[in-house]
């Protein structure tokens, strides 16, 4: 009798961690989200964070180039190409950078870097006609600038995020016209009408559902009471009628990964002084970053000790990471569910890099990926260490020196590798995927 085969296989354990994060979520999200993940192996890579964190947070390569505690910082987690984007809030000017932190954790900023690398394949195979020296030549371009702009901030300046004014290559172009195709205006006539009542949110059975009495009362609760109270400001100092609940919605069919999560849009009254002066407020429900799952219980409870709620974390990461926090920033609690809250951005618009015409402009934008990720890096480790802002720049400058070309060919190589094993996974979960039992 031949023994029996083991079950540790790479097909097996992705189809079960697979199957284990999504064990909660009803069959209807379920299969909703896995629609989501069968439609290309970049869409798959965005939607299984899960399976990236498993894989990478015991690689030995991290200790080649970091792998200290002056390495860390306070990461985005979830690090790819479309999760850098067009974005902008009260003072409606229009900023590029990323824009979301519901990865959020403190640690070795490799594991950012490595994240934004595969996603560079993944959307250059799907999304460019780059040749395979071209791709290469990219990885290089985000490599080199992430670390050149560490080198800049060595001393522990700030860096400002990328505007309109500052803006360069590629990304130029794209924010000017962002700013002329959107407002706040323009997205309070897409996602809300006026009625006799007032302003309420429009018929989008889409994207939008109404709220069951129990629930809608609990949401206008929360958001009146306990959110005003997690604000920088506690939110007295706003007008009077400011936070009122004109309107509110579940939000549907949002995310990749997250879907499944409960969200809601929240219409509150903002401004009076004019017709498009209403707030939308995107609250969406928190759960621990995948990095939490694999630390050790010790980590966990330390973590807790910093960070009692997942609100909580979810704050601290924006307020540490972003140039310009969202002054709606907050957080709240319906039942045993932790919410974060803050403004849906009136500017929110993704690049498509599927228009970029040929090598270098992709290399140019991919060189402002690199610098953007580096001076969140560098604003993390600020607020970690405000007493000697430089040493996370100093730390990596000093793994990296004199080896910068040894650096970029492991980087590459990996992104290269991963990005092949990622479609290999995403071909075992369609097989799966499509069989009459799954």
């Amino acid at each position: 009798m031949s023994p029996p085969l083991t079950r540790h296989n790479r097909p097996r354990r992705v189809l079960d961690a697979i199957e284990a994060a999504n064990a909660t979520l009803s069959e209807g999200d379920r299969q909703a989200k896995y629609a989501k993940l069968a439609e290309s192996p970049y869409r798959f890579f965005r939607g299984t964070n899960h399976l990236y964190w498993d894989d990478v947070w015991y690689d030995w390569r991290f200790s080649l180039y970091g792998g200290l505690p002056a390495t860390q910082t306070w990461l985005q987690g979830d690090a790819h190409a479309y999760n850098f984007g067009a974005y902008g809030h009260h003072d409606d000017a229009v900023r590029y950078g990323m824009d979301d932190f519901d990865d959020a954790l403190v640690s070795d900023y490799q594991y950012d870097l490595w994240r934004l690398a595969i996603s560079l394949v993944l959307d250059a195979r799907e999304n460019t006609e780059l040749s395979g020296k071209a791709v290469r030549k990219a990885l290089k371009a985000l490599v080199t600038s992430y670390h050149d702009e560490l080198a800049r901030h060595a001393e522990g300046e700030v860096p400002g995020a990328v505007t309109l004014a500052t803006a360069t290559g590629p990304l130029g172009p794209f924010m000017k016209k962002v700013g002329k195709k959107k407002s706040r205006a323009k997205m309070l006539d897409k996602w809300t009408q006026l009625t006799e009542e007032g302003r309420r949110f429009a018929e989008r059975p889409d994207k939008l559902a109404a709220l069951p009495a129990h629930l809608a009362s609990q949401l206008r609760k929360a958001v009146e009471e306990e959110y005003r109270q997690t604000l920088r400001s506690a939110g007295d100092e706003a007008e009077e009628g400011h936070f009122r609940v004109k309107d509110m919605a579940r939000r549907l069919d949002a995310g990749t990964g997250s879907l499944g999560l409960e969200r809601y849009y929240v219409l509150i009254e903002g401004g009076q002084d004019h017709e498009h002066d209403d707030v939308i407020l995107d609250i969406k429900q928190q759960v621990p970053p995948e990095g939490w799952r694999l630390m050790g219980a010790v980590e966990k409870r330390a973590w807790r000790r910093a960070f009692p709620h997942e609100g909580m974390r979810h704050a601290a990461a924006f307020l540490a990471i972003a140039e310009h926090p969202d002054p709606y920033l907050g957080w709240l609690h319906l039942g045993d569910r932790v919410f974060s809250v803050r403004e849906r951005s009136p500017y929110k618009e993704d690049f498509p890099t599927h228009k970029l015409d040929g090598a270098k402009a992709y290399r140019k934008l991919v060189e402002q990926w690199g610098r953007i990720l580096a001076r969140e890096h560098l604003r993390g480790a600020h607020a970690l260490n405000p007493e000697d802002p430089g040493s996370f720049a100093r730390a990596v400058g000093a793994c990296v020196e004199g080896r910068m070309e040894r650096c970029v060919d492991m980087v590459t190589t990996l992104a290269l590798n991963y990005a092949d094993c990622v479609r290999q996974d995403y071909r075992t979960f369609l097989a799966w995927n499509d069989e009459p039992s799954a």
